[in-house]
């Protein structure tokens, strides 16, 4: 903390008004938004949440005959690996709405019961 003479006022600075008049435009805002990320970050929750699917499917040692739709598209883990790992990551999503879903509406719920 240092007082300018001139002002008689403190001057609260980390750089003790270290910065010439040339170099202080530098740190103004510029008007720009900053970058949304949201996108970003869903593509690569969604590719990790996919690759673990897929090494999920290393761990079982059981030949698993398992169908998409009922008796429409049947497949079996051991030839079609990547159908499996897609099984796998469609089940891990349900999991992971309904967590969300049942989040939300318990907190609409304790809104409602004021809680």
């Amino acid at each position: 903390m240092s007082i300018d003479n001139e002002a008689k006022k403190i001057i609260w600075s980390l750089q003790n008004n270290k910065r010439t008049t040339s170099e202080r435009p530098n740190f103004e805002k510029t008007g720009k938004k900053p970058i949304n990320r949201n996108i970003v970050y869903l593509f690569w929750s969604i590719l990790i949440l996919f690759l673990i699917s897929f090494v999920l499917t290393f761990f079982s040692n059981k030949n698993i005959h398992f169908c998409l739709l009922p008796n429409y598209f049947c497949f079996n883990s051991n030839e079609n690996i990547l159908a499996y790992t897609l099984y796998i990551f469609i089940n891990i999503c349900v999991v992971i709405f309904a967590i969300t879903l049942a989040y939300v509406l318990g907190k609409k719920i304790a809104k409602k019961f004021n809680l």
